[in-house]
């Protein structure tokens, strides 16, 4: 592996700043990193390597005329194939878009090109963010680079793979139930779920629009600070977008653990007993640092999976029908027939996973089952939110592990999809109430396969989310090794 991308983010932004390194240097080593990997851990479904040579080239220019357009000038970035760039093919993994190239830019996207970042795109994924191992890609499997024999996790899979592999120092995901802090825990990276309307979700494919939130991946934690300080902020175009005051990476401070109230939860057998043992190691180090640990009672939200899984579905189920042929969708037109053009469209370009959630939501939302099924869910939403409410009354955040388990296999749970869900039983919930959220590494187990910890803060907390995720980096035990050789 070239040796500079064995440097941190935090060194490789300081060398483009010094000079030390240019960004066609810094480009080129992705670029041959990419080549050297990825025919085995699939990360990329496409890169334009002309393209993004370029544009390092024209960051260079800018530098050398001391016109840089920000400190992240030159800087690489992964961009998941759900995240809309002008003139480029944007397929959410789906033969349905595989020619569809988007003409306008994600409002993120632009505002990482007014900073001079270097856009990789394409990162596969689970299709159209569904699922939670990128199993369910119609062009591909990513592997993780940890154990090219398991998942990487999803959906945003192939941006955590990327980051993992060293092809790029960042990348952008989506999160809708946990497809950046799931991937982000399974890879050893840092993933942010932002608060619910902090960021625009313009331009990015909608699976579920009242739960999509664009977040981004990084081995550092100042990667992911770095991102989100650029990428947040109100849009016009989005409806759902939220006024807030600038947020400023450089206001983040580590958080002092003395007097700071934790609300932890209890393991059950169920749990991996190497997830039990890191978390466990977490709180006792917290305690010693003067934390107080709070139990919360999480037998509420047993049924954040259902309620999820009914409430996306019947999202997913509207957003989708737009894909049918004729407004947007590779077309198959066999008989000439109207009706069929829309059975064929849909039956050929959308996989098995899609429309098991279309059949779903749609299901959900039919006459006489509204009510009993999409009607109840958001009732019980709602009470999931009161109930975070009534935990941050009583503490400052909520750690807990990110994901059940470690990786497991690739085809493991194919078979199964009820056992593939519940990957995601502690992070459907913080979707449903708009929170906050980040995974952090939590050490690995025996097989040097990463541990995750979430962290997770009241709305629009995300500087706090920020400066416990620093202090809790200082912990002993919370490190990674990465893998450079992967074979």
């Amino acid at each position: 592996m070239n040796e500079i991308l064995k440097k941190s983010y935090v060194e490789l932004k300081d060398s483009l700043n010094s000079g030390k390194i240019s960004s066609t240097e810094l480009v080129s080593a992705c670029i041959n990193r990419i080549r050297e990997v990825d025919g085995a851990v699939k990360a990329f479904l496409y890169l334009d390597e002309k393209k993004v040579l370029n544009s390092a080239e024209e960051s260079d220019k800018r530098r050398k005329e001391g016109k840089p357009l920000s400190e992240f000038d030159g800087m690489p970035v992964a961009i998941k194939d759900n995240i809309c760039i002008r003139d480029t093919i944007t397929s959410c993994s789906s033969k349905i878009l595989e020619n569809y190239k988007s003409p306008f830019h994600a409002t993120v996207v632009e505002k990482l090109l007014e900073k001079g970042f270097i856009l990789f795109p394409r990162t596969n994924m689970d299709e159209f963010a569904m699922g939670s191992s990128t199993e369910n890609s119609a062009f591909q499997t990513t592997r993780n680079p940890f154990d090219l024999e398991r998942i990487p996790g999803g959906s945003s899979g192939g941006s955590a793979a990327a980051v993992a592999a060293s092809m790029v120092p960042l990348a952008l995901g989506s999160d809708t139930g946990g497809s950046v802090r799931q991937p982000a825990s399974l890879c050893g990276l840092y993933g942010l779920k932002p608060t619910y309307g902090t960021v625009s979700r313009y331009g990015l494919v909608a699976y579920a629009s009242s739960l999509d939130q664009i977040g981004p991946f990084s081995r550092e934690l100042q990667g992911c600070i770095d991102l989100y300080s650029v990428i947040s902020g109100k849009d016009v175009r989005d409806s759902t977008s939220i006024h807030r005051p600038k947020f400023s990476a450089s206001d983040v401070q580590p958080q002092d653990f003395k007097g700071l109230k934790v609300g932890v939860i209890k393991m059950t057998p169920e749990i991996q007993s190497e997830v039990v043992k890191s978390y466990d190691k977490v709180l006792n180090q917290l305690k010693e640092k003067g934390a107080t640990l709070v139990d919360l009672d999480f037998s509420k939200f047993g049924f954040a999976i259902p309620i999820y899984y009914i409430i996306a579905t019947a999202e997913c189920s509207s957003n989708l029908s737009r894909f049918d042929g004729i407004r947007f969708g590779s077309r198959k037109d066999k008989t000439g027939k109207l009706e069929d053009l829309f059975v064929d469209s849909r039956t050929e370009g959308f996989g098995p996973e899609v429309k098991r959630r279309i059949l779903l939501g749609t299901f959900s939302l039919s006459a006489g089952y509204y009510d009993a099924y999409y009607g109840t869910a958001q009732k019980a939403r709602a009470l999931i939110r009161k109930e975070y409410e009534s935990f941050f009354s009583k503490v400052d955040c909520i750690l807990q592990p990110t994901s059940p388990t470690t990786a497991f296999k690739i085809g493991e749970k194919t078979k199964d999809p009820i056992q593939m869900y519940k990957a995601d039983i502690w992070t459907t919930s913080v979707n449903l109430a708009g929170l906050p959220a980040m995974s952090v590494p939590m050490g690995a187990d025996q097989k040097g396969l990463p541990i995750g910890l979430q962290i997770t803060t009241p709305h629009f907390q995300e500087g706090k989310l920020f400066g416990i995720a620093l202090a809790l980096s200082t912990l002993e035990g919370m490190n990674i090794q990465f893998p450079e050789s992967i074979k």
